[in-house]
């Protein structure tokens, strides 16, 4: 069985600049590549992605064209420096920006477009805050309707400070980052396949009508939006 893998990169370095994050997605790509796994990556900067929470922002906003990416694919990993301790102001974006798909449920489920999706993470950075930048996005992701299986984020980080980067420090031979990159591969390759042939039944659409009724307030379908 065929899967295809997206990866997010989320530096916020335009190409053809050297992206530490890039180094990091490519090991994991090339431990997934011979379990049958496509693989993509997408460098978020590249693109005019407007800020915003809707699917298309318009004016030239390019963010459809990687929405339509994220559509296609059975597993989606956002890879994201550090700055400043949390994920990446790009990787903070696309997170808003798929926001927008809570509008866009299945007709009979109401399931969102990220249900049957499994989602993994990376993050690069020359100071501490991975696990912070690692578990706000999985939480974020599994909201959107994805599956967060276990073991499915990798991580190096330097020493605190000014200092050399994952590729500078040669982080391609660190033992921990390397033995969690096979397990974000292989953990979210395995659910990606049980997914596919076990899809994820519940109803949101009959569950929120029943909660409705339950409930003395009414509240949207759609959740997330603060605005």
């Amino acid at each position: 069985m065929d899967l295809k893998a997206l990866f997010l990169n989320c530096t916020l370095k335009k190409s053809p600049r050297r992206s530490n994050t890039r180094a990091l997605i490519d090991i994991v790509a090339g431990v997934m590549k011979p379990l049958g796994v496509q693989t993509e990556v997408v460098r978020v900067v590249d693109h005019r992605v407007a800020f915003g929470v809707a699917v298309d922002e318009g004016g030239g906003d390019e963010w459809p064209q990687i929405y339509g990416k994220i559509k296609q694919a059975d597993i989606i990993v956002i890879a994201t420096p550090i700055w400043f301790g949390v994920r990446s102001a790009v990787a903070q974006m696309v997170l808003e920006r798929l926001d927008g798909s809570y509008g866009e449920g299945d007709p009979e489920t109401g399931q969102y477009p990220l249900y049957g999706k499994v989602a993994g993470v990376i993050v690069t950075g020359n100071e501490d805050g991975a696990h912070d930048a690692a578990a706000t996005t999985l939480f974020n992701m599994s909201h959107l309707g994805c599956t967060v299986p276990p073991n499915c984020d990798t991580y190096w980080v330097g020493d605190a400070g000014p200092g050399p980067s994952f590729i500078e420090a040669g982080g391609e031979r660190h033992m921990y980052t390397n033995k969690t990159a096979r397990f974000l591969a292989h953990n979210t390759v395995y659910f990606a396949r049980l997914l596919k042939q076990n899809p994820i039944p519940t109803n949101i659409s009959e569950l929120t009508e029943e909660a409705r009724q339950a409930s003395s307030d009414v509240c949207p379908v759609r959740h997330g939006d603060s605005q």
